[in-house]
């Protein structure tokens, strides 16, 4: 995968830093494996969100790529607790969002928390790779709006449930209604 991957992006790659929260240890591996593949040079694990917020605030990561369902603290609840200006030290931290379930709920519920990009499991090389390179390239000014804190939003409401339901669409492992 890595002699496809444009230079500027490669180097960019070398000098990032991801957190990879999840409390399957093999999901870490194998996004752990996948951001070595693609030139990532410093990845840093959390099996839940405690240990997640913990090393932001220890190693402040670059990216942040968490998993929506763990014991104690959910993705969702650590990104509530990162997107608080003022409370903690590094709220714009771009942060994707792993998840096995596209329900249009969580996508919108992803997007109304501050999340920069959302994923569903399992996750493809291609696909990280996609998003990450939108976070570094296309950067993202961050914003308070009423309640909300995080990236400046591209999408509607109307347009993150279409998306949901391309999502659906295409799962071929989801039960057809």
């Amino acid at each position: 995968m890595q002699s496809v991957i444009p230079k500027k992006v490669e180097k960019l790659l070398q000098n990032v830093s991801v957190l990879v929260v999840d409390d399957n240890a093999f999901m870490r591996k194998l996004v752990r494996n996948i951001l070595t593949n693609i030139g990532v040079k410093t990845t840093l694990e959390a099996a839940d969100g405690l240990a997640g917020i913990e090393a932001i605030r220890m190693f402040a990561p670059d990216i942040v790529v968490v998993d929506w369902e763990m014991p104690m603290l959910n993705g969702a609840e650590m990104v509530r607790i990162v997107r608080s200006p003022g409370v903690f030290p590094q709220p714009d931290v771009p942060i994707i969002m792993l998840t096995g379930h596209v329900e249009r709920w969580r996508i919108v519920e992803a997007t109304r928390l501050g999340v920069h990009e959302f994923l569903k499991k399992p996750v493809s090389g291609n696909a990280l790779l996609e998003r990450i390179v939108s976070i570094l390239l296309q950067p993202r000014r961050m914003v308070q709006i009423g309640d909300y804190y995080g990236p400046e939003p591209r999408r509607t409401v109307a347009e993150a449930a279409d998306f949901a339901r391309r999502q659906r669409a295409t799962d071929t492992t989801a039960p057809r209604r």
